[in-house]
């Protein structure tokens, strides 16, 4: 095997792959042998017919697909342990020879890693998050378990008011006609929870269990039924069941019930803790982030299309892979949402783009700060996604290979970098917001 590179514009190259005659004549055998049983050639039992004779009477190329099929993935990659540059993208092959008795020849075009130019990446200035947590939100949290420990009740004895969890008959008429698809029974529905077109819901408020009631709407301008859309309609409602939820008593039995405090100011301080905890997370992430997306502003770089298009589908393959541990394919998921797999590239190409972008930066913040993983480190990787896997360390090792030891080290260095440039960062006061100085201005004039 032999490889040429040629570097095309935006970070491209052209690989041009020979395999020897010899190569190429082992591999067109394989195929007529693979194949012989399958074809009829007149005056042969099927698998008989010498691959001359096949070779006539279907013509020279019969076995040129299979033969190149068997030679280029393993010619592809002898190429790829040659070739100095680095790959970083799936290539786009092209076979420019095949004939027996000459050598084989491809080509492979694939995108090149881009070089980064670092600007400021030490000291870049960020938004400080706010991480105080304020009486409201304790108590929206204690509201919202509150919520979740709700009983339902049965009302029979008051109308429809909101919030309530009711059953109902409805029919819809336009211009004193019933419409397709306007009628349900026995249908479920809670009192402003917007499932219906607005008025509908706030329509039914007082009405009586039993009694008929007439809600007058009218259809959105950009309803999905277009021949409804904009008209009005009148609804004839009947209420069969009106249901609410019981809340319980904010006391010291509560808190005991849903925590291991026994009284509510114990409580109440543990869910301030949690949710000070909750938040200091979350702004450690998005300080992260902050810093990186600085970091990768001030850096210049060009991203090849084939790098971005090899991304966006290995992020793809992550998804399926995840529903699919969960009992769902591909195809069901595109028939539930209606997505098509070129609307799902599209739809992950800004999140793979800041993927690549976040790794070629950091890759050169370590490079620039000489940052390293150690021996120690690579070990405390390893013991880690061994227990994650259920494996002994050296089992780990075993099933990474040298590529993948080399990818783990990789890996480390760039979570090292990023916590060298967050570290690094400098935290400012965010601004005011266009809200809060309209605020601030209102207050001035009063």
């Amino acid at each position: 095997m032999s490889l040429q590179v040629e570097k095309l514009e935006k970070n491209m190259a052209k690989l041009t792959i020979e395999v020897s005659a010899e190569e190429l004549e082992k591999a067109l055998d394989e195929a007529y042998r693979k194949n012989k049983n399958r074809i009829s050639i007149p005056g042969f039992r099927k698998g008989k017919a010498p691959r001359r004779m096949i070779e006539q009477v279907y013509g020279r190329e019969v076995f040129y697909e299979d033969a190149a099929n068997a030679l280029i993935p393993q010619a592809y990659d002898s190429a790829l342990e040659e070739c100095e540059e680095s790959i970083v993208s799936s290539p786009k092959i092209e076979v420019t020879q095949i004939e027996a008795g000459k050598p084989f020849v491809f080509t492979a075009e694939v995108a090149l890693k881009p070089e980064v130019t670092l600007g400021k990446y030490k000291g870049v200035k960020v938004d400080k998050m706010d991480v105080e947590v304020t009486d409201e939100e304790v108590e929206a949290e204690i509201g919202r378990e509150r919520e979740s420990n709700a009983r339902t009740i049965t009302v029979e004895d008051r109308p429809v008011q909101d919030k309530d969890m009711t059953v109902i008959d409805f029919e819809g008429f336009v211009d004193g006609v019933a419409f397709e698809g306007g009628k349900g029974e026995n249908y479920p529905l809670t009192i402003g929870s917007g499932a219906f077109i607005p008025g509908f819901e706030e329509g039914l408020i007082g009405a009586q269990i039993g009694e008929e009631v007439e809600v007058n709407v009218t259809f959105p301008e950009d309803y999905q039924a277009s021949e409804l859309a904009g008209k009005p309609a009148v609804f004839k409602c009947t209420v069969k069941e009106i249901k609410e939820k019981e809340l319980p008593e904010l006391d010291d039995e509560f808190a005991s019930e849903v925590s291991e405090f026994d009284t509510m100011a114990e409580y109440r301080e543990d869910v301030k803790k949690k949710l000070g905890d909750r938040k200091a997370a979350e702004a450690k992430s998005a300080k992260e982030d902050a810093v990186i997306d600085a970091v990768i502003a001030e850096a210049q770089m060009e991203i090849p299309d084939a790098m971005l298009e090899t991304q966006q589908r290995q992020m793809v393959d992550e998804f399926a892979q995840r529903i699919q541990s969960q009992g769902l394919s591909m195809d069901q998921y595109m028939q539930f949402t209606g997505l098509t797999a070129d609307k799902m590239l599209e739809q992950v190409k800004p999140q793979a783009l800041k993927r690549i972008q976040s790794r070629l930066v950091m890759e050169a913040v370590a490079a620039a700060e000489k940052i390293e993983a150690s021996e120690e480190e690579f070990e405390e990787e390893v013991k880690v996604m061994g227990e994650a896997y259920q494996l002994e360390p050296e089992k780990v090792k075993e099933l990474l290979g040298e590529n993948g030891k080399k990818q783990v080290k990789e890996d480390i260095c760039i979570k090292k970098a990023v916590d060298f440039v967050v570290e690094n960062a400098k935290e400012t006061k965010a601004s005011r917001t266009k809200v809060q100085k309209a605020e601030e201005e209102t207050k001035e004039e009063a």
